[in-house]
């Protein structure tokens, strides 16, 4: 697993294998990630600008934390990691020190799905990556929107087994297939 583009491109991360059943760690591929990328670069989104710089990123279901490292390496200002998970929390605390992005970024301990209010500034683009067929997405982006995470019109970035139904006030921009892994996006309200 590495970084695919920008200025930390070709950057190893710390391996996890296959991923880790009992920690629901499942990375997402370098060529998933890489066509996530070149969406939200070439202007795939309804017609709307790159959301990549100066973004303030929030990465849900964190895992490695390689969603949101991508984005930093592509020129958002900041990201937040969040994953309650201990061999995540490792993993994301090891990842970000080998990227050199500690004063980027922020790791916090939480259930995705039971967010407390935002502590800052709401995110303008959103990495949604959880444990797949649990209906964990669906809760975690109603929690993020009640605790005021998400910013008006705010790009999400979905990964699910199966394309979900986006939720009431959200627009499907794009959706699309690579194997079993469907990407769907989404723009929020204004």
């Amino acid at each position: 697993m590495r970084i695919i583009g920008g200025t930390a491109r070709g950057l190893h991360l710390s391996p996890v294998g296959e991923g880790d059943a009992k920690a629901h760690l499942r990375p997402t591929s370098d060529r998933v990630r890489e066509s996530i990328f070149n969406l939200l670069v070439n202007g795939k989104l309804d017609g709307g600008p790159n959301p990549l710089p100066n973004a303030r990123v929030l990465d849900l279901f964190a895992g490695t934390g390689a969603l949101g490292l991508e984005a930093l390496s592509r020129g958002a200002d900041f990201a937040c990691f969040i994953d309650d998970g201990p061999a995540a929390q490792t993993l994301l605390k090891r990842n970000i020190a080998l990227m050199r992005a500690a004063d980027r970024s922020s790791v916090m301990r939480h259930n995705a799905t039971r967010l407390p209010a935002a502590p800052k500034a709401p995110f303008s683009l959103i990495f949604l990556d959880p444990p797949y067929g649990k209906a964990l997405g669906e809760a975690a982006l109603a929690s993020a929107s009640a605790a005021q995470w998400i910013a008006p019109s705010a790009v999400i970035v979905w990964e699910e087994s199966t394309a979900p139904l986006p939720p009431v006030g959200f627009a499907v921009i794009d959706q699309r297939r690579y194997g079993d892994t469907h990407i769907t996006l989404l723009r929020a309200p204004a």
